[in-house]
């Protein structure tokens, strides 16, 4: 494949849409000189960041990118995964999140889902690569000197298209179990429902040109803990670049707490990011453990996403670092983010999370109609307004999750909730989870707060295990703290004290490490295993 430069004149859309490329390059045209990306030793400017990323969207153009094709970033966190989405932005493209975990098979079933048109990956995915395209004509690009040489070659100019507000974006999401899945959304809605508007933090803009005005004083410093194959970590990096802020990236493949608190004390990080108690219970112990090392004046806020931040974990970030607000956000791939659960040092704690919800997250009764606050009702959490179009490739699943109801459409993915008399919603748990023992219903995610706020917990997951006489029991699968032994009597009476008798864990398998998907979520499939055979499997 021959990458080299494409002939292209730079332009500057006359009328501003809210597309998330034309408003990247406005932004950039405001506040050009601005660090927006710290990746190991590279450092690039907002100027330097857009130019790398028009560079590589004509080598894209030239391997045949066009409008609407997918573009596969199968790359760890680097200012190449940020440059790769914004150049497939800049084509009226579509950048495909591929976890570089993924098995050969899994890699097989996202190509034949997604059916890219150009793939992006790291040198050692080479070989599951080739091994999912399967001899098909797809051209790929390896990170690293390939990818410099390609860019170098190209043309820096930004591609000439008129975009708009209604160009799509692709997340592919997994969840817990399943194969994953990709959640259509158009441009505008994603920046409203996913992106902070224009505005993080406060009033959504009412009209592009003020995403400009806002970005010229924006000065965040975001450091993302989490995969940029996660929708929670890339976000709220674009949301950060669009917001004229400086994004910093760990570009280690593998996770240390200790190493990423020295990177966000160095680069001053402001807000830190991460997946709720699989990236918080290390960063707790980190500090716990070296409690003067790290002063973190500058650090405002921990942002926690996309799973479970249980109470216990919440309140050891909290102790050495009383002056930040640790923000508990609620939100899916199918609904971007609903709703906060703001939380400070001193503040009375809360049994379960409940979150302050914007005006179009709501509870549904069984009816399909918005429940009163203050009923007691539990039902399923739903959004309205800005939500996606549907999974790609999939109007039988679509039908299920985006459904009109009563003259209204909403975004139904399966969590269970109840409104409370001021408006706020207590999150109870994925319905799809929950474990029915004898007709009553537990929620996992409650059992799995009190079983990690055990001082011998490290991590847990809880399943429902089949039952010959209550249909399913409540099972676990417990990982042990560093250096500590669990005492099952200890553990069964610590739950008793707070969990109704049904709610405790009948089975309680214990492992060294409690397997995690890449976005911090628990793997169901592997705890369901653990319980069967009463080991962690291979």
């Amino acid at each position: 494949m021959d990458f080299g430069a494409d002939p292209g004149t730079s332009s500057v859309a006359a009328v501003l849409t809210w597309n998330l490329g034309d408003l990247f390059e406005a932004v950039v045209d405001a506040v050009g000189g601005r660090l927006a990306v710290v990746a190991g030793e590279r450092r690039l400017t907002f100027d330097e960041l857009d130019e790398r990323a028009s560079r590589l969207a004509h080598v894209l153009e030239a391997a045949g990118v066009g409008v609407g094709d997918h573009v596969f970033v199968a790359l760890r966190n680097g200012n190449e995964y940020l440059e790769a989405m914004l150049a497939a932005f800049k084509l009226r493209a579509i950048p495909i999140n591929v976890n570089t975990r993924y098995t050969v098979d899994e890699l097989r079933y996202l190509v034949a889902d997604a059916a890219p048109r150009f793939i992006l990956h790291e040198a050692d995915r080479a070989e599951r690569i080739a091994a999912a395209v399967d001899g098909a004509a797809v051209p790929c690009l390896v990170r690293g000197h390939r990818y410099e040489a390609a860019i170098a070659a190209a043309d820096p100019a930004r591609p000439v298209l008129e975009r708009s507000g209604d160009d799509r974006y692709l997340l592919y999401t997994g969840g817990t179990t399943g194969l994953p899945k990709g959640v259509v959304w158009r441009h505008e809605d994603l920046l409203f429902a996913a992106l902070g508007g224009g505005n993080p933090g406060g009033d959504p803009a009412i009209a592009p040109e003020e995403v400009v005005t806002n970005a010229r004083t924006g000065r965040t410093r975001c450091l993302p803990a989490s995969p940029f194959t996660h929708g929670t970590a890339h976000w709220t990096a674009l949301s950060t670049l669009l917001h004229g802020g400086t994004v910093i990236i760990d570009t280690s493949p593998t996770f240390d707490a200790a190493r990423l608190w020295d990177l966000a004390d160095t680069e001053r990080a402001t807000i830190l990011v991460i997946v709720g108690d699989a990236f918080g219970r290390p960063l707790a112990d980190a500090l716990a453990a070296e409690p003067d090392r790290w002063p973190l004046d500058d650090l405002l806020v921990v942002l926690s996403g996309g799973a479970v931040l249980s109470p216990v974990v919440r309140d050891a970030l909290l102790d050495p670092l009383p002056w930040v607000v640790v923000v508990d956000g609620y939100g899916t791939s199918e609904t971007g983010g609903q709703g906060q659960m703001p939380i400070w040092a001193g503040q009375p704690p809360t049994a379960l999370p409940r979150f302050h919800v914007d005006e179009f997250t709501t509870v549904l009764d069984d009816a399909g109609r918005p429940a009163p606050p203050g009923s007691g009702l539990i039902g399923r959490l739903a959004k309205r307004g800005r939500i996606p179009l549907g999974y790609h490739g999939d109007p039988e699943r679509s039908a299920e999750t985006f459904v009109d109801l009563h003259g209204q459409r909403w975004a139904i993915p399966g969590d269970l909730g109840r409104i409370e008399a001021d408006g706020s919603i207590t999150l109870l748990g994925r319905g799809a989870s929950s474990i029915n023992s004898g007709g009553e219903k537990v929620f996992p995610e409650e059992v799995e707060r009190v079983l990690k706020a055990h001082p011998d917990v490290f991590d847990a997951v809880v399943v429902g295990t089949p039952d010959d006489r209550f249909g399913e029991r409540v099972a676990a699968v417990v990982a042990h703290r560093p250096g500590r032994a669990i005492d099952l009597p200890s553990l069964d009476a610590h739950c008793r004290s707070h969990l109704a008798d049904f709610k405790v864990p009948r089975r309680v398998v214990i492992v060294d490490e409690v397997l995690r998907r890449a976005s911090g979520k628990a793997d169901l499939e592997w705890a369901a295993a653990a319980v069967l055979t009463g080991s962690a499997p291979a």
